[in-house]
């Protein structure tokens, strides 16, 4: 069964892709109170992540959650990057893998302030 992420977005975020075809795929979360992108992923790549990330877990929904914040930063990232919730995303991310968990271990010390 494939496993789906769920990608939140902020305001800067939907800035980012407002104009492109990913506009239109945001979704509503919570009653509205959440924006994301659902990025959906075969199980051989869900699995690639799994391993790489120990705190990774998929919900009742199969959802993976309790990814590093780094994880979340650098999926959106491929996301813009790409312009696709697709393979190709996700295949950028787990190109990345090294440099996520490098920035994870650093989590580990302190949480990073947010972006403004």
């Amino acid at each position: 069964m494939a496993k789906s992420i769920a990608v939140l977005l902020d305001d800067k975020r939907i800035g980012a892709v407002k104009g492109s075809d990913l506009e239109g795929k945001i979704e509503q979360m919570f009653g509205g109170q959440l924006s994301c992108f659902i990025v959906e992923m075969d199980d051989a790549k869900a699995k690639q992540v799994m391993d790489a990330f120990d705190t990774a877990r998929v919900d009742s929904r199969g959802f993976i959650t309790d990814v590093p914040i780094a994880f979340n930063r650098v999926i959106f990232e491929e996301i813009a990057r790409t312009k696709s919730l697709g393979a190709e995303a996700v295949d950028g991310v787990l190109a990345r893998v090294d440099e996520i968990q490098k920035a994870a271990a650093k989590e580990k010390e302190f949480l990073p302030c947010p972006e403004f």
